[in-house]
């Protein structure tokens, strides 16, 4: 992937939701999601499916951030010296998927974090959003729909079409 100007660096004062948004939306900035969207739309989509599941704003600025060190935004050293919640911070190394690691381990680490279950169920969620879904091509929509049911499954959420 191509890097777009750097963030600013860490701060030693607390970050707050605003410069959050801000530094996401710049470690992401030319990026897209599968649809070619810009990515800025899932992750605002992420922090707001957040707040709407009652997460507070050390899940919300998780959700921001939960994709930059995956896709290497931003990276695991800006991460730990940022000035965000030691919560913050493990949530969004909870979210990193580790390269060639299994689903259930990834689910497990997920579920073994405070916080992080919830982040990552506002993520599946706009992931599987049937709308996003369908501007992708058959194969490319069902291999995605499996994998997201599969780990809404590792993670005992419950299918939103089962109602609850």
């Amino acid at each position: 992937m191509s890097h777009t100007p750097s963030p600013p660096p860490p701060r030693a004062e607390p970050l707050y939701l605003a410069d959050v948004e801000a530094t996401a939306r710049a470690a992401h900035a030319g990026q897209t999601d599968k649809a070619g969207r810009p990515y800025a739309e899932h992750l605002r989509a992420v922090a707001e499916g957040v707040r709407r599941r009652g997460g507070d704003d050390e899940q919300i600025a998780a959700a921001w951030l939960h994709d930059a060190v995956e896709d290497d935004a931003l990276s695991e050293r800006w991460l730990g010296e940022a000035a965000l919640s030691r919560r913050t911070k493990d949530i969004v190394l909870a979210l990193t998927k580790r390269t060639g690691e299994p689903p259930e381990a990834y689910a497990a680490r997920i579920l073994a974090t405070p916080g992080a279950s919830l982040v990552k169920e506002a993520d599946l969620a706009h992931n599987a959003d049937p709308a996003r879904l369908a501007v992708l091509d058959t194969a490319t929509r069902t291999r995605l729909t499996e994998k997201y049911a599969r780990m809404r499954a590792l993670l005992g959420l419950v299918d939103p079409d089962e109602g609850a």
